[in-house]
């Protein structure tokens, strides 16, 4: 039985900047916000260095994927240890970034990311950015296909529309706002994905980054790069989203703010899993709680009027078409091995997961 918890469950993402370097600040927004589950970004420590003790002595139990200097990504769960089901995005075995990690939380499957920055553009920065966005389409349509409840969370480094960044003309050949980065953006969105900033604040200018420079966050002159993508079967339970805006106010911070997220589980109870309900899409009926959302509503679909839509943006050597960012699930077909394996672990509660090998890092990734 897949057990779902009752209650408010509150759960955020936060790109720490350097956790050892700003440990304090860490454990200060813990004790004070005190969110349930936390996906962390940007660790800048290889996995040896990771403050394992004082995040428990803080009340938390962890999963990580890090990387000396650079990347590095992390889970945490109030009161236990996540179950590890994935460490590094699939897709490419040559990859060596530490940018995904994912677990199982009280039911609920968690995959945090550090997308690539991506500048300077045009470069092969770029054009890695863009391979995994693919690779992170392709996975995303996975996880949906699984029929758990999923979540993916951290920073995306994308401004999805002119909204999410102060004065847009300024950044209009940057990596995190070029038309093909949103346009990869929308169409994992319209996979079915709800934006929860976005659906419960439509209209308002919401920042979660602002650069050290130039009084940025004095002035409010920001982007909203940090993001939280909901399945079908998650989004009936969002209540609130929030940017968590005065740790980035305190003095050595990161550049980020967290940005939290209220699910109402308390409707959730159990209900079976089986092989054959893996084989469904998130997007069909599961039928657990209220009737779900079975596409991304409008309000939620990133603006890309003002792209020219006779240009293919996705069309590198490496991305060839659109449809093949979003592959359509093929019926009656069983999904990947590890995919499957994610489904048993939140349906048996196991920890005896499969762990990728990581490799060394070879150069700064961004």
């Amino acid at each position: 039985m897949l057990r779902l918890p009752g209650g408010i469950v509150k759960i955020a993402t936060y790109n720490v900047n350097g956790i050892n370097g700003r440990l304090q600040i860490l454990l200060r927004w813990l004790k004070e916000d005190a969110p349930d589950v936390v996906c962390l970004q940007e660790l800048k420590t290889d996995d040896t260095g990771f403050p394992r003790k004082e995040i428990e002595r803080a009340g938390y139990g962890a999963v990580w994927h890090g990387q000396r200097s650079w990347n590095g990504v992390a889970i945490l769960a109030k009161g236990k240890t996540p179950i590890l089901t994935r460490r590094g995005l699939p897709g490419d075995p040559d990859d060596t970034h530490s940018r995904y990690i994912e677990a199982v939380v009280d039911g609920i499957l968690i995959g945090c990311l550090y997308l690539p920055n991506g500048n300077p553009f045009p470069g092969a920065k770029f054009d890695y950015k863009l391979r995994w966005f693919r690779r992170l389409h392709e996975y995303a349509i996975e996880l949906l296909d699984i029929g758990v409840p999923s979540i993916l969370a951290g920073d995306f480094n994308v401004m999805p529309t002119e909204i999410d960044v102060y004065k847009p003309e300024r950044w209009l050949d940057d990596a995190l706002f070029r038309p093909e980065v949103r346009k990869a953006y929308a169409h994992l969105v319209a996979q079915g994905w709800t934006d929860a900033v976005r659906h419960l604040h439509p209209e308002e200018r919401i920042y979660t980054f602002w650069k050290y420079w130039r009084n940025s966050f004095e002035r409010d002159a920001g982007l909203r790069i940090d993001h939280f993508l909901l399945c079908p079967a998650v989004a009936p339970w969002l209540r609130s989203a929030t940017v968590r805006r005065k740790p980035r106010g305190w003095e050595h911070t990161s550049d980020h703010a967290p940005v939290m997220i209220e699910l109402d589980v308390s409707g959730g109870g159990s209900r079976p899993m089986s092989r054959e309900r893996g084989n469904l899409s998130c997007r069909r009926e599961l039928a657990f709680t209220a009737p779900m959302q079975r596409t991304c509503p409008t309000t939620l679909q990133p603006d890309v009027t003002d792209m020219d839509e006779s240009k293919n943006y996705l069309n590198t050597d490496e991305i060839q078409a659109d449809d093949q960012l979003s592959p359509k699930p093929v019926e009656g077909k069983d999904p990947p091995r590890r995919v499957r394996r994610s489904e048993e672990a939140i349906a048996e509660g196991s920890d005896d997961t499969e762990r990728v090998r990581v490799q060394p890092p070879v150069a700064n990734p961004d």
